[in-house]
């Protein structure tokens, strides 16, 4: 499987602007720029993207290791938080909430742990990788 996307940018650095799209038209020409990346401009940039990447595909991960161990989830919620700084992501954050039944909190972190370290984003991420779990009751 081969997934694309691409990337079309005009001008300088910080007075250009910039355009992402997606194979599937998800993201379909949307914004990015100087602003969007480092201030406070109306559009995306790329560690919002990878914060959104990483935190479904650890999810979907999740999901399967739970369902694999007998433990459907009836829900889970995954935030994260890409830490940029100094010119380079030096971390992603997985902030999660998960709403398993007859599971106690032990499996729950372990399972989810082990979501964390072999979902393909984590892998691919070069960076430190977090996570604070919840289970709700």
């Amino acid at each position: 499987m081969i997934r694309k996307a691409s990337a079309v940018w005009k001008g300088t650095l910080k007075e250009g602007k910039g355009s992402l799209s997606t194979e599937s038209s998800v993201l379909n020409e949307t914004q990015y720029s100087y602003k969007t990346r480092f201030e406070d401009g109306k559009g995306t940039n790329p560690e919002e993207l990878i914060g959104a990447a990483h935190s479904g595909c650890f999810t979907m991960q999740l999901s399967a290791f739970l369902a694999e161990e007998d433990f459907p989830a009836d829900s889970l919620e995954t935030k994260c938080e890409i830490t940029f700084k100094d010119g380079e992501v030096s971390k992603s954050h997985l902030i999660l909430e998960g709403k398993v039944p007859n599971i106690s909190e032990e499996k729950f972190m372990e399972i989810a742990n082990n979501a964390k370290e072999k979902c393909p984003l984590s892998k691919l991420l070069d960076t430190e990788i977090t996570l604070d779990a919840k289970l709700l009751k």
